[in-house]
């Protein structure tokens, strides 16, 4: 088939004049350029990444979802570490929990999470270090393995770390949060303690004209000195000041480690050593000579560092959970007037004294505690003695005219039904100058408190 010679002349000048085009079309992709392809950075950015892929993210579920990570992140739980409690999540609602912990350096922070529940959903378990400048800018530092629902970290800075736990759209349950903190190396003296040591960073010298740059840790004279981690020796003998001293390298945390004034040393240069490890034994060589045995325990990262939280012993077992775990995700009252202690700044100027049956929901169970949400959203702590269950009403009575059943005890909510004049109610709690009560069908909702 012969295409162009049978053709007029002016068809065979567009054909090639498009030809001309399309060629100069091509050649100009040489110089475009192709974005590189999203990787996420942890499981919750590609959980995202897949909502998006899959069309969900403009879908009200989606932006619920979303909002909840984020008010998690502004809106977190400050907590002290040791920390554990129970919660729950709603499978039908899209939620996160954000919890506000300091950290040092020199500490290791353990996060586990327990699944309470036969399946396994999954949870994006995520941990930030909050911006010392800028408290809105947050550095991701880690992310739990979904298998594992474990993190740990030593801090590199001193600081406030922000946790995040949120499960995938529609997954929820029961859950158990344990936060530890320990020591990032054991202790270097055998069978001391805390209160073996005597001096500590920054105390003046020599009449203040220099600081001490490490701890002293007193015990008796040929007490065994232990490698507080692994690594390898970089100097053995006897130097200056220090008498009989000790420099290991710990390269796993870039540190290095130093130990002065030893009766004896049994380690030498470029020894490889283990923890726990018998490096030497308490004395009082070079200029300590006057001074009762002891351990100078020093740390040095691009100058000298405090190293007493790197090997201060810690309370690290939190304290167990007493509150009863069933009542997390329920609504209850409060049995008597009581005392709330708010977690959030931006409820700290509100009544920290709780009306008796004030309706709660009880997020979570800790030791003696309840952390619970009002119904404007504020969170708080509550004793667990002053809460109770609403399954029994606190009076019943008949309604004189017909009011409205609203889903919130606020001005712009919604209406649920319309309860006509004489219908039986029963008055289950109460918010300021709402009751949260149970209608005959079964219903349950908000009513102005003068209505009956």
């Amino acid at each position: 088939m012969r295409l162009f010679n049978d053709m007029p002349v002016i068809c065979r000048f567009d054909i090639w004049s498009g030809i001309t085009v399309l060629l100069l079309v091509f050649s100009g992709c040489e110089n475009e350029i192709v974005p590189d392809p999203f990787k996420p950075r942890n499981d919750h950015e590609a959980y995202l990444h897949s909502l998006t892929k899959a069309n969900l993210l403009t879908t009200a579920l989606a932006q619920d979802w979303i909002d909840a990570s984020r008010g998690s992140l502004e809106f977190p739980v400050q907590i002290e570490v040791p920390h554990q409690e129970a919660f729950y999540f709603d499978p039908k609602e899209p939620k996160a929990n954000g919890y506000l912990l300091s950290a040092q350096k020199g500490q290791k922070i353990e996060i586990t999470l327990a699944n309470q529940n036969p399946d396994s959903a999954k949870l994006f378990i995520d941990l930030f270090r909050v911006d010392s400048s800028e408290e809105t800018v947050l550095h991701h530092v880690a992310t739990a393995q979904p298998e594992y629902h474990l993190i740990a970290f030593e801090p590199r800075l001193d600081g406030e770390y922000l946790l995040r736990v949120q499960p995938e759209l529609l997954r929820g349950g029961r859950f158990t949060l344990i936060v530890r903190v320990i020591a990032a190396l054991s202790f270097p003296v055998q069978g001391g303690s805390n209160r073996d040591i005597g001096s500590f960073f920054g105390d003046p010298r020599d009449g203040g004209r220099r600081k001490h740059h490490g701890i002293d840790i007193f015990a008796r004279r040929h007490t065994p000195i232990l490698a507080p981690t692994n690594g390898y020796i970089r100097f053995a003998g006897e130097r200056g000041l220090g008498g009989q001293v000790v420099w290991m390298r710990d390269r796993s945390r870039d540190l290095t480690l130093y130990f002065a004034h030893l009766q004896k040393i049994s380690v030498t240069k470029c020894m490889q050593v283990e923890k726990g490890d018998t490096i030497g034994t308490v004395g009082n060589t070079g200029n300590a000579r006057t001074t009762p045995p002891h351990l100078h325990f020093g740390i040095y990262q691009d100058g000298p560092i405090d190293p007493y939280h790197f090997v201060a012993y810690t309370d690290d077992e939190p304290k167990s959970i007493q509150a009863d775990p069933d009542l997390v995700g329920q609504k209850v009252r409060m049995r008597r007037t009581g005392k709330i202690t708010y977690l959030q700044s931006q409820a700290k100027d509100k009544k920290h004294t709780l009306d008796k049956f004030q309706l709660l929901e009880v997020e979570a169970a800790m030791a003696g505690h309840y952390r619970v949400r009002m119904p404007a959203g504020d969170l708080g702590l509550v004793a667990d003695k002053d809460i109770e269950q609403i399954l029994q009403p606190i009076t019943e009575a008949q309604l004189i005219s017909q009011v409205q059943l609203l889903d919130r005890p606020f001005e712009d909510s919604s209406i649920i039904e319309e309860i006509t004049e004489s219908a039986e109610i029963r008055i289950l709690a109460k918010d300021q100058d709402h009751w949260y009560v149970d209608t005959q069908n079964g219903s349950q909702g908000w009513m102005i408190s003068r209505a009956p």
